[in-house]
């Protein structure tokens, strides 16, 4: 596992290892318009199915072998920022709360069926989320790079 990844507890890193496969995070990604489609639609069926993927997802893949993966990295990114206090908790942080408005915003509007509302939250919300796990990415690289020159 590369060294710009703390390695404290082997349970947490077993869980995040497998989470950062890249398989298992881009198989994440369309779950929430998975889950608004299934409220707007009352697929309740498809919803509990949504749910229980999202709930097994890191543990049906194998930890990635590097971090060439854009993805892997982002969760590697994830892991660090989640471990970290300080200034670089703040600005990715406050992405989360745009994203969570939205993403709430977008089961409101599915519980109401309002389908322009619906897709555009969703929307907000899934860019608004790339764009964090791209912070994340940020964040990875600019730790492995300090990892490598010894800092």
């Amino acid at each position: 596992m590369p060294t710009a990844i703390p390695d404290d507890d082997p349970l947490d890193r077993y869980f995040w290892a497998r989470h950062a496969n890249p398989r298992s995070g881009w198989s994440r990604v369309p779950t929430l318009p998975l889950i608004v489609a299934c409220i707007y639609r009352r697929n309740w069926r498809g919803l509990a199915l949504t749910l229980a993927f999202v709930a097994v997802n890191p543990f049906l893949f194998s930890p990635p072998e590097d971090d060439s993966a854009w993805m892997t990295r982002g969760v590697y990114g994830e892991r660090i920022w989640a471990k970290q206090a300080g200034k670089h908790r703040r600005y990715p942080g406050l992405l989360n709360v745009p994203t969570a408005l939205a993403s709430l915003y977008a089961l409101y509007a599915a519980i109401r069926q309002r389908p322009a509302e619906t897709a555009a939250a969703t929307a907000l919300a899934m860019t608004l989320k790339l764009w964090f796990v791209s912070e994340m990415v940020h964040l990875y690289e600019e730790r492995a790079g300090e990892a490598s020159t010894g800092r």
